[in-house]
């Protein structure tokens, strides 16, 4: 089995983000990348496939600051090939990288692709669809897991009120992995950087990146407060009375 993940890297939200000088566009001078979170779980389901079933399974990223470690961590948690695209990335869309990833996966020729339902910078839909879409794969999104047979495979899709859906994709097909059947296994730093130096990161050269398709910014601004929340203070019945009293005003008693 042929097994191609895809992963992109995204801001850190955990850190503070900052508007750069053309009010369009992050400031990355001191901005953090990190893997997606949703791509990390594709990794982890791609590689529990392989353990399962055995085969071959391939990480694929853009060629942007941090990528390397990503890829040899990867690499540490048992994946068999690294390739990362280069190419001018700073600032692309979806639509654009999905059309470089495009022609790397057809070189590769793979059963099954791999890659997170989401991220947070998707400004002009997920990366998976994209992909299928130029590949002419069929798609399925929000997987928490996936088995293989001949010739097909099988998704579990969650829906709200616990209810579970399971369909069978014909082969070659694209999945967006929301959650792994296991959360991403960890794997210590020493490890990864025994990968560093055993494994090889095979470099792809994108041939262009199309920005078609994806929105235009006109300007980015931080979220204003609007309205400061009101903080009640005195005894449990007092807040209570006060409570009731304010929802009478709005009508809602």
């Amino acid at each position: 089995m042929n097994i191609v993940i895809l992963v992109k890297l995204v801001p850190d939200l955990v850190e503070e983000l900052t508007i750069g000088p053309s009010g369009i566009a992050l400031d990355t001078a001191w901005l953090r990348l990190i893997i997606n979170e949703f791509d990390d779980h594709a990794i982890e389901q791609g590689i529990l496939l392989k353990e399962r079933g055995g085969g071959l399974v391939t990480v694929v990223a853009p060629d942007i600051e941090g990528v390397d470690d990503v890829l040899f961590t990867a690499a540490a948690k048992g994946a068999d090939r690294l390739i990362k695209i280069k190419g001018d990335f700073a600032g692309v869309n979806n639509h654009a990288l999905a059309r470089a990833f495009t022609a790397t996966v057809k070189e590769l020729q793979p059963d099954l692709v791999l890659t997170g339902v989401q991220a947070n910078n998707d400004l002009d839909g997920s990366l998976g669809p994209l992909v299928a879409g130029y590949l002419e794969f069929p798609y399925v999104g929000y997987i928490s897991g996936v088995s293989l047979e001949a010739g097909k495979t099988r998704v579990r899709k969650e829906y709200p009120g616990g209810l579970i859906a399971e369909m069978d994709m014909t082969l070659p097909a694209v999945v967006g992995i929301q959650a792994a059947e296991q959360p991403p296994r960890y794997v210590a730093v020493s490890k990864v950087r025994q990968m560093m130096k055993t494994s090889t990161i095979e470099e792809r050269t994108a041939s262009s990146l199309d920005m078609a398709g994806g929105p235009t910014v006109s300007r980015m601004f931080q979220a204003e407060a609007g309205q400061r929340a009101t903080m009640f203070t005195g005894s449990p019945d007092e807040v209570a009375t006060r409570l009731v009293d304010i929802f009478k005003e709005l009508g809602v008693l």
